[in-house]
């Protein structure tokens, strides 16, 4: 399976789940390590537009492509806990998805966006003995529009 996600250029290619390690996510609490992806580059845009001040946007940004085992948990709104997409994340949605990475079943957890109904991210698990398998197919570029935040 082919995801997608955006980040500084200085980070590119780190399958460490450093960044999400050191400031949390919807997903998970602060010191467990995870990468967020999404399953389209324009997802991947919008999940990092809402996640960013216009002020804080680096020159120096990527899309990094990356192709993951299809090992996939899929996870559907009905599974998840309560007000799991309001912002900011709660509590409940940061504990679940740090219990599923600290239980490390799947290398990879498809959940449904907070943004968009219908579309789906994935989270990347470095813990797993299968995070190996997580190969950089390309890093390309990115020059943010800062229409989109205007």
């Amino acid at each position: 399976m082919i995801v997608y996600r955006i980040e500084k250029a200085r980070h590119a290619g780190d399958l460490t789940g450093e960044g999400a390690r050191l400031y949390g996510g919807r997903w998970n609490h602060k010191l467990t390590a995870c990468i967020y992806t999404s399953e389209s580059r324009a997802l991947a845009l919008l999940e990092y537009s809402v996640n960013v001040c216009i002020e804080d946007i680096p020159r120096s940004l990527v899309i990094t492509t990356l192709e993951v085992p299809g090992n996939i948990l899929l996870l559907n709104s009905k599974e998840l806990p309560k007000g799991w997409h309001t912002f900011p994340a709660p509590a409940a949605a940061k504990d679940y998805g740090t219990g599923l990475l600290i239980k490390a079943t799947h290398p990879v957890i498809q959940l449904p966006s907070a943004i968009i109904p219908g579309e789906f991210n994935y989270i990347l698990n470095p813990l797993h003995r299968d995070s190996a398998k997580f190969k950089v197919l390309d890093i390309s570029a990115f020059t943010y529009d800062v229409r989109i935040k205007m």
